[in-house]
Formats: structure tokens, C-alpha cells, sequence
């Protein structure tokens, strides 16, 4: 695989693409890892059940896989999930059948090209001393390539509206660099302040907005997007403890997360800088992984669930996060070792369901429809 041919693409869409809800199907599913089964659990985002779930096990993969994040096509037609126990991205059908798969050293966050046939893999947060590159993998054939981002443990991974740029931010220095996806150029840029262990972004539907969730700090850290290729460091919210996935609200706006050590679910508005609303959540336990409905209106955060993110490499590496070490206490749930999906209506800020989908629940993703 080379750029100059299975990489190249058509001019970058023009910036300021933004992205539209979409109603829901029948075929709208939610894809939530439960990363301490190597399971997969497909929730009807009509009907808020588990419809399907894939048992790795049952298709070859170890009791170790530990699947951890998620992506789905714009369309829905497949999916792909990081195995970070098998160093394997999975590829798979709208029926969940396996069609595909590409060997990668510790995967961790995974995030779809919308306008070209790449999905780009970072390294997962239990690899201590990884490759300081990501992953690029072209969709159609599953081959693989890498890019050097020229820091250590690449964690965050998000690729903006247009396609033009990947971002990606290291867990041990205040770095982040920004990739130009047809030269594989990249910019690094530095964060003001105290080491931070950026977790992971979100864009603004606009492409105007990169934020990054911080481990250590609490914060989300605020880029502005007007030139993508060099993020300008805006301001820093405080936002509770080791706040982790966020995802952006259709509006624009807000920012939807959970804090993994507060057990609190929150929305920030970014213009505004400062948290807007925290749901009533009792049931929330280490919040972990944040998606959308198709139609915006459902806010899905999973929950590790007792015993935490436990994501050590059976004994090949130790963890080095006090994250990974968690004492689940007050908010755990009756039901040792089950993690859950907390489903938030945003438009009552209630909760509408709370979906048991396995041990260890993690990465979550849904279509994002354009």
C-alpha cells in the first residue's frame, strides 16, 4: 500500500462541512465493548435491548482479546473494533459477520476517514512504551501502514470534518500533533501546563473546534480550527476528575462526557466555558465511552462497572495509570463485574435506560450520519 495510489484522494473537502442529524432506522445499531468478555454487545437504538451480541471467543480470539473502542461506518454498513489482547483490528458487516481483519501492535482508539476508504488506529493507554506512530488502515483490504507522530504513547485519535487532518495527543508529554492526511506532514503542537495525559477529542460538526479530555489535570483543553492544520490553543476548562471520551452535541456547542473517577455524567458549553448541565446519573460507574444517536437526540456513555478499566496485558506489561487501579465503592453496581450503557435523553436530560451489556464496558460508537 502507498500513498500515491491507495491513499490518494479527491481535493479535501472545503472546511466548515457540518455534519446533520439524521432520523433513525430500523438498521440504527450501537456498538458497546465489553471489554472484560471480549464481547460485543449491537444495542437497537429503536428499542434501546441488545439485539446481537459477538462473542470473539467463539470466532477464534482469546478470553484476552479485551475489544476496546469502535468505529461504524457513515452508512452503517460495517464496523471495525480494536482488540487490544490480540494487537488485531476486526472488520465487520452490518449482519456482524467478521470480514476482515489487520494485525496492529496494541490498538487503541479508532477513527473513520469520512471522505476517503482510511481508518486511522492509535495505541491503547495500557502499552507503556509503545511505537510513537499510528496506524492507517485502508478500509477496503484491511492493509496497513504507519505514521510517525514523533511523540511517546499516542493515545487521543479523532480526523477532522474535511478529511484533511488526523489529530492525534500523547499520553506522556503535553503534545499533540496535527497530520496532514495526503502528505503525511505532521505539526506538533505544545499544551500549556501541568503533564495532562490527554485522553481523547472531539471536533466541532463545523470543524471549527478540536477539544481534549485530560486524565490528570480534569480539564478539557480548547483548540480553535480556523487554520486545522495548526490548532490554537484557546482555554482550559476544569471539568470534574479524569473526564474521558467526549463527544460533540449536534448543535455545535456542547460537549458530552463522563468523569471516571466523580461518576458523574456532564455537558460543557465550550463557547460558554464551563459545565452546563451534570445528568442525574446514580448508576454511573467509571464512565467511560460517549456516543450519539444518529438523530442526536440520545446521549449512550458506557460504564466499566465494578473492578474498573482493567486493561492490564496479562501480566506482559503493568499499568501505570491510577485509572486502571479503580475502586468502584458507592457507585457500583449490585451485579459484580456488569458493566452498563446509561442512555441520556438530551432534550430532558433524564435517563431512559440503563442496558447491561457485560464486564468492563468501553469503547461505544454509532453511524455518524453527514
Amino acid at each position: 500500500m502507498t500513498r500515491s495510489n491507495s491513499f490518494s484522494r479527491l481535493a479535501a473537502a472545503a472546511l466548515g462541512v457540518a455534519l446533520v442529524s439524521a432520523p433513525l432506522s430500523a438498521q440504527d445499531y450501537l456498538y458497546a465493548n465489553a471489554q472484560g468478555e471480549a464481547k460485543v454487545a449491537v444495542i437497537d437504538i429503536a428499542t434501546l435491548q441488545v439485539a446481537h451480541t459477538v462473542d470473539l471467543t467463539t470466532l477464534g480470539f482469546s478470553e484476552n482479546a479485551k475489544p476496546h473502542h469502535v468505529a461504524v461506518e457513515p452508512d452503517g454498513s460495517f464496523w471495525y473494533v480494536s482488540l487490544i489482547g490480540e494487537n488485531r483490528v476486526l472488520k465487520f458487516d452490518r449482519n456482524n459477520e467478521l470480514v476482515g481483519q489487520a494485525e496492529f501492535e496494541v490498538p487503541g482508539m479508532l477513527a473513520i476517514d469520512p471522505n476517503d476508504d482510511l481508518l486511522y488506529v492509535g495505541r491503547s493507554m495500557s502499552a507503556v512504551n509503545p511505537p510513537q506512530r499510528i496506524g492507517v488502515i485502508e478500509r477496503s483490504t484491511m492493509s496497513v501502514d504507519e505514521i510517525d507522530v514523533l511523540f511517546p504513547r499516542p493515545h487521543a485519535l479523532i480526523v477532522h470534518p474535511s478529511g484533511a487532518q488526523v489529530y492525534s495527543a500523547s499520553l506522556g508529554v503535553n503534545q499533540l500533533a496535527a497530520v496532514d492526511a495526503e502528505s503525511w506532514d505532521v505539526e506538533l503542537v505544545n499544551v500549556p501546563g501541568e503533564t495532562h495525559a490527554l485522553v481523547q477529542f472531539a471536533v466541532s460538526p463545523d470543524g471549527g473546534t478540536l477539544v481534549a479530555t485530560t486524565e490528570l489535570t480534569g480539564t478539557l483543553q480548547v483548540f480553535d480550527l480556523t487554520d486545522p492544520a495548526s490548532p490554537a490553543f484557546v482555554r482550559s476548562i476544569e471539568v470534574g476528575t479524569q473526564p474521558w471520551h467526549p463527544v460533540y452535541g449536534r448543535d455545535g456547542r456542547h460537549v458530552y462526557f463522563g468523569n471516571k473517577a466523580d461518576n458523574t455524567i456532564v455537558e460543557v458549553d465550550v463557547e460558554g466555558g464551563r459545565i452546563s448541565r451534570t445528568f442525574d446519573t446514580p448508576e454511573a460507574d467509571h464512565p467511560h465511552g460517549s456516543a450519539l444517536s444518529p438523530d442526536g437526540r440520545l446521549l449512550f456513555v458506557s460504564n466499566n462497572g465494578p473492578g474498573g478499566m482493567d486493561m492490564a496485558m496479562g501480566g506482559d506489561e503493568p499499568m501505570d495509570h491510577g485509572a486502571m487501579a479503580m475502586d468502584h465503592g458507592a457507585h457500583a453496581m449490585e451485579e459484580e463485574g456488569l458493566g452498563t450503557l446509561t442512555v441520556i435523553d438530551l432534550d430532558s436530560g433524564r435517563v431512559v435506560a440503563t442496558i447491561p451489556v457485560g464486564d468492563n464496558a468501553t469503547g461505544v460508537a454509532a453511524r455518524y450520519p453527514r
